[in-house]
């Protein structure tokens, strides 16, 4: 009965009027840009993963420390919420072409100094500031890819999109281990930075916002009164996504202190919490603990990042379907999120209980598990409309982080309590040591499996956009000529 009332209200002569573009021009385009946005992702998490590739030998070269170490690769997220926060404020004014372009070269510009000689100081600080220009990152890129699809076509994008966060690992972990091989560990930077500018060159050429983008004021609100006198009587799990685009602006900080944003913030932390490791500590890991090669580590360490593509595809098209027969953004979006978590948390918890290629199989499938944070934001996105959605993309995004800064440090700390020392440089690590340090890192498996298992339940009961949307549309609409 309340599905009728909505498909009354909301019947086919409206769509329209909230439907100016022709799709059969822009198509071609739209896919066009989710490609360009799918190579962002790739260079940035190819960014993250290159500090856990040069570990085994710029440790010794450097007189790093393991909880030194660490710290660095803690520090990347150091500025990440407020490079994030800053830039979803900015996307909400300015087109997000020129944010992704300045991102872009600023990554590029930032790896030069490690490959001109740089040395421990200069790698902190080169990762604090990298950090912080790649913080928007995700946020800024499904923002961009929102304004080329419909409300409802958003799913499957949104998550190709995110896939390239575990292809850029995929990517350059065999690539990167080869050029450290062959050039020095130096060069697996200089190679990023290349890349980094070839990619600001296509997207100078290519990149633009579409034609979803934030509209005015006025016909935003048109759009939105119409969709909201059949609120009231909508089913929660049947919505029409086209009004969206179209709600008023809102009391933000109502929406950033909600349950359904804090849930998204910790379900997303939990995920950035696998990445600190995985990125910081998994490749010396694989070589010190399970005994691999350099190159085999290469290629292991993708194991996980194509898990979490596949995962991010399959769950994108399963909420693409659900979404297309009516279902809301928790049901098609949050809920299968949540699951992917507890999935990947019960894994690290199982992984002291096995050995051999089973704790290894149990590691491959929990990180790949736990890289689908994109989905929260894409989730999130869903409370409100285009102009204030980067905003809170990227404060999700950006808090989230957190995660991501505690994690390599409590490795490194949980590994040296355990009585890991790094060895000199030119001498391999002992057995004694390989203990320790597997010690250490099994103790953090079993605190990660619980913030994921917490983070995905709390998505699965408390993630529901739509519902947040709809009090904060009825009660906490602000003056539409401001943020």
């Amino acid at each position: 009965m309340p599905t009728n009332t909505r498909s009354t209200a909301l019947s086919p002569p409206d769509a329209p009027r909230a439907r100016r573009v022709d799709f059969s021009r822009v198509s071609g385009r739209a896919w066009l840009v989710t490609g360009l946005l799918v190579l962002f992702q790739i260079v940035a998490f190819a960014d993250k993963a290159v500090l856990g590739l040069v570990s085994a030998k710029a440790m010794p070269e450097l007189g790093l420390t393991a909880v030194e170490f660490g710290f660095i690769g803690s520090s990347f997220f150091f500025l990440y919420a407020i490079v994030s926060i800053i830039a979803g404020f900015l996307a909400s004014k300015y087109s997000v072409k020129w944010i992704l372009l300045v991102m872009g070269v600023a990554w590029a510009v930032l790896q030069f100094p490690m490959l001109l000689g740089g040395g421990a100081a200069i790698l902190l600080l080169t990762r604090v500031v990298l950090g912080g220009a790649e913080g928007p990152a995700t946020a800024m890129s499904l923002t961009s890819a929102h304004t080329w699809f419909p409300p409802a076509r958003r799913a499957l994008p949104s998550n190709i999109v995110a896939m390239g966060s575990t292809l850029g690992p995929v990517i350059a972990a065999p690539a990167l281990a080869w050029v450290i091989a062959a050039w020095g560990w130096r060069w697996a930077f200089g190679v990023l930075g290349i890349a980094g500018l070839l990619w600001v060159i296509a997207w100078l050429i290519s990149g633009a916002d579409g034609p979803y983008r934030s509209k005015g004021e006025g016909a935003a609100n048109r759009e939105s009164e119409e969709a909201a006198s059949s609120d009231e009587s909508t089913d929660e799990t049947q919505v029409d996504t086209t009004a969206v685009d179209s709600q008023k602006p809102v009391v933000i900080w109502r929406a950033l202190l909600s349950l359904a944003f804090i849930s998204a913030v910790i379900g997303g932390a939990s995920n950035f919490w696998v990445q600190g490791f995985l990125t910081t500590w998994l490749p010396q890991y694989l070589g010190t603990v399970v005994g691999l090669s350099l190159s085999e580590v290469g290629s292991v360490t993708t194991v996980p990042w194509v898990i979490g593509a596949l995962v991010l595809l399959g769950l994108g098209a399963l909420g693409h379907q659900l979404m297309k027969r009516g279902h809301n953004a928790h049901r098609a979006i949050a809920v299968p999120f949540g699951c992917a978590a507890v999935v990947a948390g019960l894994c690290f918890i199982l992984i002291q209980a096995t050995s051999g290629l089973v704790a290894v199989a149990l590691l491959c499938i929990a990180g790949g598990c736990s890289l689908a944070f994109p989905m929260t934001a894409s989730a999130i996105g869903y409370v409100v409309g285009a102009r204030q959605r980067p905003i809170l993309m990227a404060t999700l995004g950006g808090v989230a982080s957190f995660g991501a800064v505690v994690s390599p440090i409590l490795v490194g700390w949980l590994m040296t309590r355990a009585g890991y020392i790094s060895p000199p440089k030119g001498e391999k690590t002992t057995p004694e040591m390989a203990d320790n340090m597997a010690a250490g890192v099994h103790h953090a498996f079993t605190i990660t499996g619980v913030v994921l298992l917490l983070g995905g339940a709390l998505c699965i009961a408390f993630l529901r956009p739509e519902r947040l949307g709809k009090v904060l549309q009825q009660r906490y609409v602000k003056d539409p000529t401001t943020i």
